[in-house]
């Protein structure tokens, strides 16, 4: 599990004007290196002149569970945070927002729920994001940042509202598909009960027309009867014999 104590790690709190490199990885413990290449936006990007500039936590293809501690948003100076597949459970920590120096959040491939905070509006800088294959369900807060982002970023949830073409009911979760369609192709309720009773309606008249014919000719009444008998009787020895 993330501990608590994260919030301790004072060079990610807190903004500094020195440009000494901070990278927290489980991929990187011997120093600082003069250069790296880190997973930053979906891509691994390789930094060297600038690598001072950079900011970043990458935690991801590791075996960590339990809840995305609320203490982790305490980082206020990250600028990538990198938590995908792993197994962490829970919510979104709601005060995921304060962390408006983001410019990369990817928590894909975890078993995250609930909605997505409403904080995270405030994430200005974000440009990269993927929430994708969690257990997400609500609606997409509305705010320019979030609402440019690709459909990509979202997938694998039960979410509506854009950049998703699911659209959200007045309560914020994805209406239930309505059995009445208007436009062509579509076929409406009412119209499909009177083709079924149209149909039944056919179907008795026809069959009662060609049964009455048969019991007025009385020869041919009396041929169909003795046609019927002998396909019963052999239905049944059929059965007899495989008994």
């Amino acid at each position: 599990m993330i501990p608590r104590c994260f919030h301790n790690l004072s060079a990610l709190a807190n903004f500094s004007e020195s440009f000494s490199p901070i990278i927290f990885s489980l991929m990187l413990m011997d120093g600082v290196p003069e250069k790296a290449i880190l997973v930053k936006k979906g891509i691994e990007m390789e930094y060297s002149k600038i690598l001072g500039f950079v900011k970043g936590m990458d935690l991801s293809c590791n075996f960590m569970y339990g809840e995305i501690p609320e203490e982790l948003t305490g980082l206020l100076a990250l600028q990538s945070l990198n938590l995908s597949n792993n197994r962490f459970s829970g919510r979104i920590p709601s005060k995921i927002g304060n962390m408006a120096q983001l410019e990369s959040l990817d928590f894909s491939m975890n078993q995250l729920d609930g909605e997505i905070p409403p904080s995270m509006n405030n994430l200005t800088f974000l440009s990269h994001l993927n929430l994708s294959y969690n257990n997400l369900t609500g609606r997409i807060p509305e705010s320019t940042q979030l609402q440019s982002l690709d459909q990509s970023s979202f997938v694998g949830n039960e979410l509506c509202g854009a950049p998703l073409n699911k659209n959200c009911s007045a309560n914020g979760v994805i209406p239930p598909p309505t059995v009445e369609q208007d436009g062509g192709g579509g076929y409406r309720l009412l119209e499909d009960e009177w083709f079924y009773v149209s149909l039944g309606v056919g179907f008795f008249t026809g069959f009662w027309i060609v049964l009455g014919s048969l019991l007025v000719n009385m020869p041919w009444s009396i041929l169909i009867s003795q046609l019927l008998n002998r396909i019963v009787l052999k239905m049944y020895h059929v059965i007899v014999e495989y008994v």
